[in-house]
């Protein structure tokens, strides 16, 4: 059944049956170590924040053209591997932007997120990172901008007995700002392709 908080949940700014294609690790240069410390902050930092609840202020390390996309996967054989990550419009357990991430925040206090009342305790450890610089002969890219690898590793506890753990890979676009680096792009992939868990409303 369609709650009236679903049915007023804002439509992606993002056409759905959009063919951008995921962002891809980028083969160029490797960013200097003050880059990539400071990337390793700013991941730190998120996940502290995303631990704690503080979903606002985690809201203001994203770009307001965010595309925050978590793909489903589907076992495939080696040679069909290219085919095991669904694509840009088709099923994705998460496919957002800014506004329907805040949108999501705010349900959390709305009396309706029963997936997350009482809220569930989560520990996010963020590893693996490699920071490269775009290829320059890439016009999307603006001057500055970022592509970085990390991966996750999400414990979470719920109530007395429910607990899980998600591991995976991201891989964002972040791009340099007066106000440091935000994320414009993050492309998540989980690395299971059925959910052993009763829902997904833990962020990445």
């Amino acid at each position: 059944m369609t709650t009236g908080a679903e049915q007023a949940k804002p439509k992606p700014a993002f056409d759905a049956g959009s063919t951008v294609a995921p962002i891809q690790v980028s083969s160029g240069v490797p960013a200097d170590a003050d880059t990539h410390f400071e990337v390793q902050q700013l991941y730190y930092r998120e996940a502290k924040m995303l631990d704690e609840g503080r979903y606002v202020d985690w809201l203001e390390m994203l770009a307001d053209d965010l595309r925050y996309w978590m793909p489903v996967q589907t076992n495939r054989l080696r040679r069909q591997q290219a085919l095991s990550i669904s694509a840009p419009g088709e099923t994705a357990y998460y496919d957002e932007t800014k506004a329907s991430l805040a949108w999501r925040i705010r349900r959390f206090d709305s009396g309706l997120a029963w997936s997350e009342d009482p809220p569930s305790r989560t520990r996010h450890l963020i590893t693996n990172v490699l920071v490269t610089l775009p290829d320059p002969a890439d016009e999307s890219h603006a001057p500055g901008d970022l592509v970085a690898e990390s991966n996750y590793l999400v414990y979470r506890s719920r109530l007395q007995h429910e607990t899980g753990l998600l591991a995976g890979r991201r891989i964002d676009l972040l791009r340099r700002t007066d106000h440091g680096l935000l994320v414009c792009r993050r492309t998540i992939l989980l690395d299971v392709n059925v959910l052993d868990q009763k829902n997904i409303s833990t962020f990445f």
